[in-house]
């Protein structure tokens, strides 16, 4: 039986317990000195500050205790944990009661012209209608149920109708392959996966049911496979798939069962420690890592920062450009803006699609006020021209944000003025899936530095270290003191990887270099270790490597990421060729392409591969990668210590390749 405590009615009075602290247009990030004394308070007194914010939310038994996390005695990150409360009913069935008739989704298909609105008590029916069909297949509290979605309405749906029962989701970000997506459902071990027949992206059209099945094939040869069904949204069972058959999988189709199913108006009630969800990260190693998130520390965290960081207002129109695939998408496309009853946009498309006036032509037709974005498509849609924004009025923004890396100074300036009209604070945050939402951000009043990251959010408590973490040739690393509520719990089946890679003596490793300048304001430089961060998004070198590595005619590779003028970082692959592949074969380069496209997806194709002969390695046989990364940075002065090689001759050839490559 279903663990089903609570019932909701839109017709009835909220009955929960709900203060109000936070719920007035008090927004202390708008004040220095209002800043600083809350920022003062969050570290002085932790404890009572963060069970005060608690507030935000309604609880079914509001939390006595805050912060139970230590990481100098535990992996375990706790807060709130004696609270009890629904995320589900906090971002829907609250809205739907008080403000029906507001909107809460304004839907951008792929294909102009084709806008939805979605009102709180139109999300309230739908997502009991989708908790219905997900009880009828067996979904129950404590399930993992895999979301392979583009960016539409229904991935909210789901999403919140998982929450609903109690169910934990872990959504695989569409443009991922099948092996990717394999790997994933391994880790993560769902019973259910919910995907569509296809994806519209970009005038484009993607097989997403397709990449499902050879995943589960993938998984059932290596006998990892833990699914049982697959629920299909907005497809025929007419078109049944085969495959279906041949692997012993029991295919379900949405709107066909939901004529089938009562709705659930009931809703779970959760522990504020119980999972909500599984978002993938990649690590150093190369594995996929599935980061778990709270339900109630996350939930307080999210909601809080995207009321604070975004001042959020009553009518504000909120559009986060973000693919529900990544964190941002969880955080500030879904579980902030519904918590806080927002209206937010939600768009399936690309911004130069069907030309680079979309992102202007979505903000001038819903009238936007808060813009969230990430540098790589600003410097994307900058490098077009003008023209497209010249065209548009824009007159309706107040706030801009960007996320996913630093901005450069440029493109800031370009955001400001052009798309800003020099008038709206840019909010330049710094955050990681790990965090669960912002650690670092401007405030809202005060001169503001072009790529500055600037002030550490209440309760989070900064450290640049020169004695843990990165390569002392390097940059120095950005720790943070203690917990906070949106800290991941852990990784989802190893909890000691969480300990080995991201705690150390009760501080939190950020992976990031940072320095502080003369004014206190923090300045983020980017990864010190090996993942890249391309147009926001994390990747693995190891990972990229093993799918260079799988190309029968590659016997050696190395992946750096280097300064790109749109993405931010791009590829670098340098790859060893087997005996008889000449080092000027572009049918291996396009190989290496299509492999790492196969096994990871196009978002991670490399921007530039180099076949050598040989790499820089240590007399034990180990790559240095800080030379590398110095040879594509095009700083040939500092490569540092080169005397512990084993073949410090091959540096000079690799660097006139490198020169030859870019003529």
């Amino acid at each position: 039986m279903l663990n089903i405590i609570r019932k909701s009615s839109i017709l009835l009075p909220i009955t929960l317990i709900s203060c109000v602290m936070t719920k007035n247009n008090f927004n202390p990030l708008k004040n220095p000195a209002s800043y600083q004394k809350e920022y003062n308070e969050s570290l002085e007194n932790n404890n009572a500050f963060w069970l005060k914010q608690t507030s935000i939310l309604d609880w079914i038994q509001p939390p006595t205790i805050a912060n139970g996390s230590d990481f100098s005695k535990s992996t375990d990150v706790k807060w709130f944990e004696d609270g009890k409360l629904n995320a589900c009913y906090n971002c829907v069935d609250r809205h739907a009661q008080k403000t029906p008739h507001k909107t809460a989704i304004i839907f951008e298909a792929d294909q102009p012209g084709k806008t939805i609105h979605i009102t709180y008590r139109e999300l309230y029916e739908k997502v009991c209608q989708f908790s219905g069909v997900l009880k009828a297949l067996g979904v129950k509290k404590g399930d993992v149920v895999t979301l392979y979605l583009p960016t539409i309405p229904e991935t909210i749906y789901a999403m919140l109708a998982c929450t609903r029962l109690g169910a934990i989701h872990s959504v695989v970000f569409a443009g991922f392959s099948a092996t990717a997506l394999a790997s994933r459902i391994v880790q993560a071990k769902p019973r259910l996966i919910i995907t569509t027949e296809t994806n519209s992206r970009g005038g484009k059209t993607f097989s997403l049911k397709k990449n499902v099945y050879e995943a589960l094939k993938e998984n059932l040869l290596n006998k990892n496979n833990t699914v049982e069904k697959v629920l299909l949204v907005g497809q025929s069972l007419e078109n049944k798939n085969t495959d279906s058959v041949s692997i012993n999988i029991k295919e379900f189709n949405f709107e066909s069962l939901s004529k089938l199913t009562q709705p659930v108006y009931d809703y779970a009630e959760m522990c504020a420690t119980d999972p909500l969800f599984i978002l993938h990260t990649s690590g150093s190693a190369g594995i996929p890592r599935g980061i778990v998130h709270s339900t109630g520390g996350y939930l307080v965290y999210v909601a809080l920062t995207h009321k604070f960081v975004f001042d959020l207002q009553e009518n504000d129109v909120y559009f986060c450009t973000a693919d529900i695939g990544w964190i941002t998408g969880h955080s500030y496309g879904v579980y902030g803006p519904f918590a806080n009853g927002a209206t937010t946009v939600l768009f399936q498309g690309t911004p130069t699609y069907p030309d680079a006036s979309r992102f202007w032509k979505i903000i001038d037709e819903n009238k936007v006020t808060i813009f969230y974005t990430a540098p790589t498509a600003l410097r994307s849609l900058r490098s077009l021209g003008d023209d497209f924004v010249n065209h548009a009025s824009l007159e309706s923004l107040r706030i801009l944000a960007s996320v996913g890396e630093a901005i450069d100074p440029s493109t800031w300036q370009w955001f400001f003025e052009k798309i800003g009209k020099s008038h709206c604070p840019i909010m330049d945050t710094w955050w990681q899936t790990e965090s669960g939402g912002v650690l670092i951000c401007p405030l809202l009043k005060q001169p503001q530095k072009p790529g500055c990251a600037a002030k550490p959010f209440f309760g989070i408590e900064p450290r640049i270290l020169h004695e843990v973490g990165g390569n002392p040739e390097e940059k120095e690393a950005l720790w943070i003191k203690q917990s906070w509520p949106g800290l991941a719990m852990g990784v989802w089946g190893d909890q000691q990887c969480f300990k080995q890679s991201y705690s150390s003596e009760n501080f939190y490793n950020s992976g990031d270099g940072a320095k502080i300048d003369e004014d206190g304001d923090i300045w983020v430089l980017g990864r010190i270790d090996d993942v890249l961060n391309v147009s926001g998004h994390r990747m693995s070198s190891a990972e990229l490597e093993r799918a260079v590595i799988s190309h029968p005619a590659v016997s050696e590779a190395c992946v750096v990421g280097y300064p790109h003028d749109i993405k931010g970082q791009g590829i670098f692959v340098f790859a060893i060729p087997r005996n008889n592949v000449s080092i000027q074969s572009e049918h291996l380069c396009e190989g290496i392409k299509q492999n790492i496209r196969k096994e990871i997806g196009p978002i991670a194709t490399p921007d530039v591969i180099l076949l050598v002969s040989d790499l820089p390695k240590t007399r034990s046989g180990k790559i240095v990668r800080r030379i590398l990364r110095k040879i594509v940075s095009k700083d040939f002065e500092n490569l540092g210590d080169t005397t512990t090689l084993g073949n410090p001759s091959c540096i000079e050839t690799i660097i006139m390749q490198v020169l030859n490559k870019n003529k």
